[in-house]
């Protein structure tokens, strides 16, 4: 079952509004879908304050793995 929907207005550039409808077009889908998930990503995105685990995780190893290098570039 679905969620129910409501409807909103905003505003956006001709040029954003017109790669959303091409990207839409593209992909064989709705408009609206692409605005639902595009704000649903964003929210998601907001909600990490800090790094996720598995980044973390390979920054720690990267770093392991090449300290020296990483203080030579930084000089």
């Amino acid at each position: 079952m679905s969620a129910a929907k409501e409807k909103f207005a905003t505003q956006v550039t001709s040029e954003i509004l017109a790669a959303v409808r091409a990207l839409a077009q593209s992909e064989g889908r709705q408009l609206q879908a692409l605005v639902d998930e595009a704000l649903a990503d964003l929210i998601e995105k907001r909600k990490h304050t800090r790094p996720r685990e598995h980044v973390m995780k390979a920054y720690h190893a990267s770093h392991d793995r090449y300290a020296e290098l990483y203080r030579l570039l930084a000089k």
